[in-house]
């Protein structure tokens, strides 16, 4: 039944693609603060982006904002001037985080009463919303332990997930509707960059979170990188990112990850394939 119905969505997703290749506006980028990284420069403006989701400010007990009892990290981000940016007029903002996954998972408690102290400090930027910077897919069994966690942070929140066991988008969608808090919202990571899955697939995963959750708590994270030969990541190509949110048309697109991974030269073809039509 799976295979017929991936079998339908492709030939589908071909007619479609066939139709158009135009880029869609883009809403947001992402930034993975560490201490490489804490002067994000970018022109994703335009692409239509003016929304900035910044994937932590507390990572592995190193502070990238003032005003905590954290140990500092090796630089601060000048918060002022990327508030100032025009991609980044609304920002939400990450909260305790880990670069290791199952360590995060593992200190579930810790990390958000770190994020409830966090978020008593933002940054001076136009906060319009927090992301508890903790992954969620199929294969952690204890997610549900986040029900009456996530109640101790503020709102709007938001968290990702996505699917790294295949089980498919209704099994996905079912097991956040029975624990996920229900003003809280979702950013769907579409395993396009690591190759996980098609965006023709990651489509119709949108559409059924979509569905189970309401369309004002899902948002699409585009991944704009892909395997780079000897290990690592690269840009992904304007001909490998161009159809790829084609296939997103009509979605809250964000992109990941905006600094390392969207240079100009890519935001100028980007900008270019918006305006075909």
């Amino acid at each position: 039944m799976r295979t017929l119905f991936y079998a339908c969505a492709a030939a589908a997703a071909l007619l479609a693609g066939c139709a158009s290749q135009v880029v869609p506006p883009i809403e947001g980028v992402v930034w993975q603060i560490d201490n490489e990284h804490t002067r994000p420069q970018g022109d994703w403006e335009k692409l239509g982006v003016k929304r900035l989701l910044v994937q932590w400010t507390v990572v592995d007990n190193l502070a990238f904002l003032p005003g905590t009892d954290v140990p500092p990290g090796a630089a601060m981000p000048d918060w002022p001037k990327i508030g100032q940016q025009p991609w980044a007029r609304e920002v939400i903002v990450g909260l305790a985080g880990r670069f290791d996954e199952r360590g995060a998972r593992g200190d579930l408690e810790n990390l958000v009463a770190q994020s409830a102290k966090v978020a008593r400090t933002p940054p001076p930027v136009n906060v319009t919303g927090y992301y508890f910077p903790i992954e969620i897919d199929p294969t952690w069994m204890e997610a549900y332990r986040l029900k009456t966690l996530l109640n101790q942070l503020p709102r709007p929140l938001w968290i990702s997930v996505y699917d790294s066991a295949n089980v498919g988008p209704e099994e996905l969608a079912q097991s956040l509707v029975e624990w996920l808090p229900e003003d809280v919202g979702v950013f769907f990571q579409d395993g396009v960059g690591v190759h996980a899955r098609e965006a023709f697939v990651a489509r119709h995963y949108i559409n059924v979170l979509v569905r189970r959750l309401g369309k004002d708590r899902v948002r699409v994270i585009a991944e704009a990188f892909r395997p780079q030969v000897g290990g690592g990541f690269r840009p992904a190509t304007l001909d490998e990112l161009r159809p790829q949110l084609a296939t997103y048309q009509g979605l809250p697109i964000y992109l990941f990850e905006g600094p390392r991974y969207v240079p100009p030269q890519l935001v100028q073809g980007l900008s270019a394939a918006q305006k075909e039509r």
